[in-house]
């Protein structure tokens, strides 16, 4: 029998006017009226996901100071991007700013579009901004953020064991005192890393100290900035920091040598994200890297998959990295 929207009106009781509007997404339909006529139509073979050609990248911006201030986010996009092309999906780039007045208004529309899938980069949500997309249409993936509901399929850093391999490196290259400069907008994989430290630490039989914890802002200028203002104040300092990212640690930098600390001899230091300016400065710093355009294309593979139902587990996929030794951590030997 061939499906039409008078087949699915008769299944799902509503009038043939309002099928139609829900199936071609136009106002005047409410949201769950919308989700039982899609799921009836998907149910009756009259649309399928095989159809969704389009993948819309959408950048969550809750400040932009994550977002903003690090080029890691264009390298990510540009993987996404590379993979689209060779999946053959258009992608969209889509910036949500939650303080723009009708960010509610963009969100809606985009989680109710049934003829493009959706990768939502969540770097900075924070707890209950993830609520208002519950309710997807569409296909929906978050990037570089979990669900602890577990809702969505989510691909992110293995933020916990690569700052634990980070603080084990510190250790095993003698330090035992090592400090924590975190970010002050406490993004859930700053939360992540900040577990990973102090899991090394605890395993190790290491106290871990709130004296050695500084918080500083997670732009490279403002890092050094807050790092400079509280180093006046001449602080106890371990023998080695691990810091949230690049930015954090290359500020933090900047500000120790100007106060007359010499990296690495008097502090070591060790980034995350293995930035383009890690290379370049003077030490070079020692990060961890992450594998940033396949981690995109690891998101795009894995929307290909959802829309084209391969398996039905929601699945969090872990991105590992890897270790970069460079110059900023120095071998404390015993006396």
């Amino acid at each position: 029998m061939k499906v039409n929207i008078k087949t699915i009106s008769e299944v799902t009781g509503f009038s043939a006017a309002t099928v139609s509007n829900a199936l071609n997404n136009k106002r005047g339909v409410n949201r769950e009226t919308s989700a039982e006529i899609l799921k009836v139509a998907k149910e009756l073979g009259y649309i399928s996901e095989q159809r969704i050609r389009k993948i819309k990248f959408a950048i969550f911006k809750k400040n932009g100071r994550i977002i903003d201030d690090s080029p890691f986010f264009n390298l990510l996009i540009d993987g996404a991007e590379k993979e689209c092309r060779k999946l053959g999906y258009e992608m969209v780039i889509s910036h949500l700013e939650q303080s723009s007045p009708d960010y509610e208004e963009q969100v809606k529309w985009l989680i109710s579009d049934n003829d493009a899938a959706l990768i939502l980069l969540g770097t900075e949500l924070q707890g209950t901004d993830i609520d208002i997309y519950r309710s997807a249409l569409c296909p929906m993936l978050l990037f570089d953020y979990y669900d602890s509901y577990m809702q969505f399929d989510s691909v992110l850093i293995n933020n916990e064991d690569s700052a634990k391999m980070a603080t084990e490196y510190l250790l095993a290259k003698g330090h035992k005192s090592i400090g924590y400069l975190r970010g002050d907008f406490r993004i859930q994989a700053f939360r992540g890393r900040a577990i990973g430290y102090r899991r090394a630490l605890q395993n190790a039989g290491e106290t871990v100290k709130g004296k050695y914890t500084f918080t500083l802002s997670t732009t490279m200028e403002g890092a050094y900035s807050d790092f400079l203002e509280i180093l006046k104040g001449n602080p106890e300092l371990p023998t080695a920091f691990f810091a949230d990212n690049d930015m954090i640690a290359l500020g933090a930098m900047k500000a120790l040598i100007e106060r007359g600390y010499r990296v690495p001899e008097d502090i070591s230091l060790v980034g995350f994200d293995d930035l383009p300016f890690s290379e370049i400065a003077s030490p070079r710093l020692t990060t961890i890297r992450v594998s940033k355009p396949e981690m995109g294309g690891i998101a795009v593979r894995k929307m290909h998959e959802i829309i084209n139902h391969v398996g039905v587990a929601k699945v969090k996929i872990g991105v590992c990295t890897d270790f970069i030794e460079r110059d900023s951590v120095q071998e404390l030997r015993e006396l």
